[in-house]
């Protein structure tokens, strides 16, 4: 319960932090922290841990494939059906036209982010029931990915008419659902451990296409040294982060 309330509240506070500032420098860095982080998490860590347990490794692969792909038609679903327009955007649309959908697409963030943190609060639960080091570095990835996210549905909000206060407000109590997912799925995976290595291989699945299919792409539009050196580096730091935090567990 403490994993999935810091990890929702913290996230959703610093992407309004992040928001309201318009750190844009500090967004692009905390994508390439991310990229790190969810990478060495899954493939250094959860995947390891999954493939180490008893579960049949033929379908364990056959759920990390479904996984991805699962991924990519949830996106293209979101994408066919998520309003991208806002006031202002160069459309050709009559006036007022923008910001009505702007304010359906706020609901729609509101809800998704729901759904998304339930998700994200079982998937925790998971990771601490396999071992708690790696319920503590799932947490973390969760943090890094979801900050850029956030970031991109407080603007979403406050361009659909909310105000600060408001979008604050509802994003937090859409990461309590964190929460909610979190107790749930504790006890329904301590009844059914043997769900454990398949739930960890799906999050790893998420989180490897996050990483290469989202926040990658994003790093490759600035194809510059001076800009691929700095990338380079947090996604480094990232993975070290997770190595550190596998390392002082282990220790203990």
């Amino acid at each position: 319960m403490l994993a999935t309330t810091v990890a929702g509240v913290l996230s959703i506070t610093a992407a309004a932090i992040f928001s309201f500032a318009l750190l844009s420098k500090m967004v692009e860095r905390m994508v390439s922290l991310s990229v790190g982080i969810l990478l060495a998490t899954s493939l250094l860590h959860a995947l390891p841990e999954a493939f180490e347990s008893h579960a049949d490794t033929h379908a364990l692969f056959a759920t990390l494939l479904g996984g991805l792909l699962g991924f990519f038609l949830l996106e293209k679903f979101a994408i066919l059906r998520h309003s991208h327009h806002y006031e202002g955007d160069g459309h050709g649309h009559e006036h007022g036209h923008d910001a009505h959908e702007a304010g359906k697409a706020g609901w729609m963030i509101l809800v998704g982010d729901g759904l998304h943190n339930f998700t994200d609060g079982i998937l925790i639960a998971a990771a601490f029931l396999a071992d708690p080091s790696l319920g503590i570095i799932t947490g973390v990835a969760i943090i890094a990915h979801e900050i850029p996210q956030e970031i991109g549905d407080f603007i979403v909000l406050l361009n659909a008419g909310f105000t600060r206060t408001r979008a604050y407000v509802y994003n937090v109590v859409c990461s309590l659902m964190s929460v909610v997912g979190g107790v749930l799925g504790y006890f329904m995976l301590e009844r059914a451990s043997d769900w454990i290595p398949y739930v960890l291989v799906f999050a790893s699945s998420g989180f490897i296409y996050i990483a290469v299919s989202d926040l990658m792409p994003q790093m490759q539009r600035r194809a510059t040294l001076r800009e691929t050196i700095p990338q380079v580096v947090l996604i480094a730091v990232g993975v070290g982060i997770v190595l550190f935090l596998t390392g002082q567990n282990h220790a203990h």
